[in-house]
């Protein structure tokens, strides 16, 4: 069965004995629509099933882009715990980038060191290599400068190392790994930079020695590479001297070591994530738990108030029913008996003895319309309408004391009915709840109620010296009607004590108190009732 708002449809299939489907789609008017083949209305029945479904996911969708006020609770709650994740979350990567690039940097530089010691190691065993030729030789000795030349020449080593000869004018002497250099002058040769190469190399010569770092070919595979050069300088024959090492292989362990840190990174970036979601899977899954419970509480109480408010009707129309029953009722069958009697002693001609019938009928009379006036009265009491809460509790004290018997006393201050109209209701409402578990209940033989109020709002005080209730320090009994006024107040903003004792002549006193917000400014009164009384 599919439901709508308006309308649903039945699909009812049944096999014939010839195995032939039929299909009935009925609206919700039990009226059978307009039918074609079984599978015309199966589509049909099928394309309002899909309606239904996409009407429902977009009022799903609705509900979720338009959160309620439980969750936009939830989502304030979350929000700083979202932004302080992300917070800590991009401190750590600038952190841990900032440190990793740090070990980098020193990584390169320890292995740059390296590599100048080797070369710087390697010039100084070649100068050693040839000290005998070049320290007794001429400035002008070509025989030396040959010898000299081909041991630099035969000093090859690894894939790509050799020792490299320059004059001062830029002519190369020696290459060993690329011979089409030898016997060219190279003066203002650059790298594919734009760095000078042989201008450096002759004027760290002419300094002595020194580094310099530029592009050039590797011999083994002709691809371009950045290279470390230490040359030192013979002066005696103008030669600048020196050996390079391609340091790629530094390059890469650095971009190695800079690509594992990235990854570190973005791991760390994962994890701290992944906490960050589960976090908020908790926090969204407990605030979703504590939400269906309230939800199942308030429900719960929701309905136990619902059920409180038909018990108090059913209460409160049974207690009308007894009154009329037990009181008027009874009244009014006197006043008939009454009557009665007199109309059979004036068909007499008894008009003597008629008389005292009538005068008894005329009390009875008298008596069922104060009752009527005392129902009416403990129902909505016109005093407190007409005159104010002050005259309105005056009469309930004193109607309570020829009723029970019980002394009664009653003092207040002139309010000039500056308390709102549903304070005055409440008010009076707990009053007469108040003496009403008295006159049940307390067995007491005095009560005291006095009404003020003060800067901080009103104040009603109900005292009694007859046996006490169980009830926690300032919060109600269990009683439906403790509960009942508690749940007045707490509409007003109010506050309820309740301070008693379990025991004979313990006494119980009730304390109501009102904010200041409930008192009305004296501009704001009724105009009809500014004489009012207090």
């Amino acid at each position: 069965m599919i439901r709508s708002v308006n309308t649903y449809y039945y699909v009812a299939a049944r096999k014939k004995l010839a195995n032939d489907l039929e299909i009935h789609c009925f609206s919700g008017t039990g009226r059978p629509q307009k039918r074609g083949s079984a599978g015309q209305d199966l589509i049909a029945c099928f394309d309002f099933a899909g309606g239904f479904a996409y009407r429902f996911a977009m009022h799903r969708l609705r509900s979720l882009i338009r959160p309620n006020y439980a969750q936009k609770i939830s989502l304030l709650a979350t929000l700083p715990l979202v932004l302080a994740v992300a917070a800590i979350a991009a401190l750590v990567a600038y952190q841990a980038r900032t440190l990793a690039e740090r070990e980098i940097q020193a990584l390169e530089r320890q292995l740059l060191q390296a590599k100048k010691a080797e070369l710087r190691n390697y010039v100084t065993q070649a100068r050693n290599g040839f000290a005998h030729i070049y320290g007794p030789a001429a400035p002008d000795d070509a025989e030396a400068k040959t010898r000299v030349a081909q041991m630099l020449a035969a000093m090859i080593y690894g894939q790509d190392g050799f020792f490299f000869v320059y004059d001062y004018e830029g002519k190369n002497l020696v290459s060993p790994r690329q011979t089409e250099f030898i016997n060219r002058n190279w003066e203002g040769l650059t790298d594919s930079k734009g760095v000078p190469v042989v201008d450096e190399f002759i004027r760290l010569a002419r300094q002595g020695a020194g580094w310099h770092s530029f592009m050039w070919e590797k011999p083994s595979t002709g691809e371009e590479a950045q290279m470390v050069a230490y040359v030192v300088g013979l002066q005696d024959w103008r030669w600048a001297v020196g050996t390079g090492v391609f340091i790629d292989d530094v390059l890469a362990s650095v971009a190695a070591a800079r690509a594992e840190t990235q990854a570190r990174v973005r791991r760390t970036f994962l994890y701290i994530g992944a906490i960050a979601l589960a976090a908020l899977l908790i926090v969204f899954g407990s605030g979703m738990v504590i939400n269906i419970r309230e939800r199942r509480l308030a429900d719960a109480k929701l309905k136990e108030l619902t059920q409180r408010v038909f018990d108090a009707q059913e209460e409160e129309r049974g207690r009308v029913a007894r009154e009329l029953h037990d009181g008027i009722s009874q009244i009014l069958v006197g006043v008939r008996y009454a009557l009665d009697n007199a109309r059979r002693r004036l068909a007499r001609g008894d008009h003597e003895g008629a008389e005292p019938p009538l005068d008894k009928g005329i009390d009875n009379l008298g008596s069922a319309i104060s009752e009527v006036r005392r129902i009416s009265r403990d129902l909505r009491p016109g005093v407190l309408d007409d005159l104010g809460l002050g005259p309105a509790l005056k009469s309930l004290t004193d109607d309570f004391r020829e009723r029970t018997g019980i002394a009664t006393d009653f003092t207040t201050v002139v309010f000039r009915n500056r308390l709102d109209q549903n304070s005055k209701i409440a008010l009076y409402r707990i009053a007469q709840e108040a003496l009403t578990n008295i006159e049940r209940h307390s067995g007491a033989t005095h009560v005291s109620i006095d009404l003020r109020g003060h800067k901080k709002g009103a104040t009603m005080r109900i005292s009694d010296n007859g046996r006490g209730i169980r009830s926690t320090p300032g919060r109600p009994g269990p009683g439906l009607g403790l509960r009942n006024m508690q749940e007045r107040i707490e509409q007003l903003d109010g506050n309820l004590r309740i301070l008693s004792s379990r025991g004979a002549q313990s006494g119980t006193v009730i304390e109501v108190s009102l904010p200041l917000s409930h008192l009305l400014p004296p501009q704001e009164e009724p105009a009809s009732k500014r004489k009012a009384l207090p």
